[in-house]
């Protein structure tokens, strides 16, 4: 028989019983019944009850075993009796009554349990990460992570994509976030860059000549963390390929992530149309490029009903310039409660309160005073059917605005009985984000957004440039690699105009994939870095090697990358990144259990070169 074990824990059935065998794994619970003992054994494959009573040789031993200690059991396989199957599990047709145990490694006090699902503070859960990752859940998954990437790479290799890998220490390349710089011991004063994405090298395997390239790439960024963002590294699916419109990129991978989402979703489902968006009209619907749109609620613009109108906040705001004021429908949110909460959202978000209207059926007070009688004739007229109660507007604004305008928004809207609009105003920029979180919790409370499917959207025809307000500066709003569309042509106009074949992929609120046809040409790229402020000597200081490249007949090209932790996260059902990452980083990128970042040794300084400068 084997050292340590002649069957997983999820192996045995009835059919092995009378079977002698041997099994290794971890205590996972430890039950004394009146002299007998029962053990929940657990492997990664599964759980197998094993028991031992005084009869047993092995008893004593047994009785000494505590909670996630590793052991080692041989014994006898014995049906349960129907009353006590345990029909949860694969082996719960059975029990090994134990003849021998052996200690494989012995456990201190626990300072978290894996049996059960306790809460634990997310410190304590990260030091002990090797034991939070015993727990049921958290093997799940990883496991599932495992399967996702597996899956991943076999649809790209069927679609004839070869797999490459690319370089991890290379030259510092700003693409969005801080680099992480690591010093060179040969190069006294110089340092490398880990890769915030495999960007400049899979570009220049087009012009090698590899057609389609993807990995499963380590990318690094020293940004701040949020729930669905690691703070230091992250792995993607990262391709390119040659020869190819945006529509190609679109075409090629949708199957991948769509049959992703059906082969690990749960049965949720999946949308086979996903929609295109400009950049513009996210915005302007959803007030983010990145929108649910298992939501159903779209904003709109209503400057014109309040242009000149009697609520003078937005009145007088709409004879700035760059302003307008949007609604946001609430259908079945007509209530007042409801408004109240919505106002208490808003001034959470730092604003003085959000504007609405909601709509009900009229008041007798409303009929009353529309008839010059009195509130309990009004009563019994509606009571009596000889008049119809109607539908009334109801809220501080449509005081303010009257009921010509306030019907004129309702029929834009598409609303009724029982519905509310919510109103922001401003220039977009100040507000959008806050009407779009606005949007969400509309949605999620009054039960609107679909909680059972994976709703996708292409976001297109991003801004290539922006305007700082402050300065007049024009620099670039995204990536600047993107061909502009267009091309040198584009370039000649406003910059605020030039679009870029530049795009995202949005999914349940979360971006999951960025890519874009590569500006490939020297000469367009010189000149949109040009508009931006940087000159030609300094595109060539920080992208020389992609610059030379392109000389020498570089193809058209594009490509994307989809975030694998955040996939994950999304098939898992998680709200926070770091349950589907193996040894994540704290809040304060910090990893607690390797005690990292520490302080180097002064030797290593000095072989570096390099001097800490102590902050104050």
């Amino acid at each position: 028989m084997h050292a340590y074990r002649s069957h997983t824990c999820a192996d045995l059935n009835i059919s092995n019983k009378g079977d002698a065998v041997r099994l290794s794994g971890w205590v996972h619970r430890v039950r004394d019944h009146g002299g007998i003992l029962f053990i929940d054994l657990r492997d990664h494959y599964g759980m197998t009850q094993v028991l031992c009573d005084p009869d047993s040789p092995a008893f004593k031993d047994m009785e000494k075993i505590r909670s996630e200690w590793c052991i080692r059991i041989d014994g006898e396989v014995k049906a349960r009796a129907a009353d006590l199957i345990n029909t949860k599990i694969p082996t719960g047709e059975i029990e090994v009554f134990v003849r021998e145990v052996e200690v494989l490694g012995s456990a201190a006090e626990l300072p978290l349990m894996v049996f059960g699902e306790q809460e634990y503070p997310e410190e304590t859960r990260l030091r002990y990460r090797y034991l939070d990752l015993r727990r049921e859940k958290m093997q799940q998954n990883m496991v599932l992570r495992s399967d996702v990437v597996s899956s991943i790479r076999k649809r790209m290799w069927d679609k004839e994509f070869k797999e490459f890998q690319t370089p991890i220490i290379t030259a510092s390349s700003p693409e969005g976030a801080r680099d992480f710089l690591v010093p060179s011991r040969q190069h006294p004063g110089k340092f490398y860059a880990l890769p915030q994405a495999p960007q400049q090298f899979k570009q220049l395997l087009m012009v090698s000549g590899f057609d389609k390239y993807f990995q499963i790439a380590p990318c690094f960024r020293d940004e701040d963390p949020r729930a669905d963002r690691s703070p230091t590294d992250f792995y993607q699916l990262d391709l390119e390929m040659s020869f190819v419109t945006q529509q190609d990129v679109f075409d090629t991978i949708q199957p991948v992530i769509g049959g992703i989402f059906e082969e690990f979703g749960g049965g949720r489902k999946v949308d086979e149309t996903w929609e295109q968006i400009s950049y513009k009209d996210a915005a302007l619907w959803y007030g983010t490029d990145k929108p649910d749109l298992r939501n159903p609620i779209k904003m709109q613009v209503v400057s014109e009903h309040f242009a000149g109108s009697g609520f003078a906040i937005f009145a007088k705001l709409l004879e700035q310039e760059g302003t307008e004021v949007r609604a946001i429908p609430a259908p079945t949110g007509g209530g007042r409660k409801f408004c109240d909460r919505m106002n208490v959202f808003a001034q959470k978000e730092g604003l003085p309160g959000m504007g609405y209207i909601f709509w009900r059926e009229k008041t007798a007070d409303a009929v009353a005073q529309e008839l010059g009688i009195t509130v309990k004739e009004a009563q019994a007229k509606l009571k009596s059917g000889e008049v119809e109660g109607g539908m009334e507007a109801a809220g501080p604004l449509a005081k303010n605005i009257g009921p010509e305008r306030t019907e004129a928004i309702r029929q834009q809207l598409g609303l009724g009985i029982g519905d509310a609009a919510f109103f922001l105003g401003g220039k977009p920029k100040a507000f959008e984000a806050v009407a779009g979180r606005a949007r969400t919790v509309i949605g999620d409370e009054l039960g609107l957004t679909d909680q059972n499917r994976f709703a996708f959207a292409w976001i297109v025809d991003f801004p290539i440039y922006e305007k700082d307000e402050e300065t007049g500066k024009i620099d670039f709003e995204h990536n600047p690699f993107s061909m502009p569309q267009g091309g040198m042509e584009a370039l000649q106009g406003d910059p605020l105009k030039v679009l870029g074949y530049q795009y995202d992929l949005a999914c349940n609120g979360y971006e999951l994939v960025s890519g874009a046809i590569r500006n490939h040409k020297p000469e367009i790229m010189f000149k949109a870095f040009e508009i931006a402020g940087y000159g030609k000597d300094e595109v060539e200081k920080r992208f020389g090697g992609m610059v030379n490249a392109f000389q020498y007949g570089a193809p058209p090209h594009g490509g994307c990358a989809a975030g694998i932790d955040r996939i994950v996260m999304l098939l898992a059902d998680e709200q926070n990144i770091r349950e589907v990452i193996l040894f994540p980083m704290n809040q304060r990128a910090e990893d607690l259990m390797m005690n990292a970042p520490n302080d180097p040794s002064s030797d290593q300084l000095m072989e570096l070169g390099l001097r800490v400068i102590p902050q104050e």
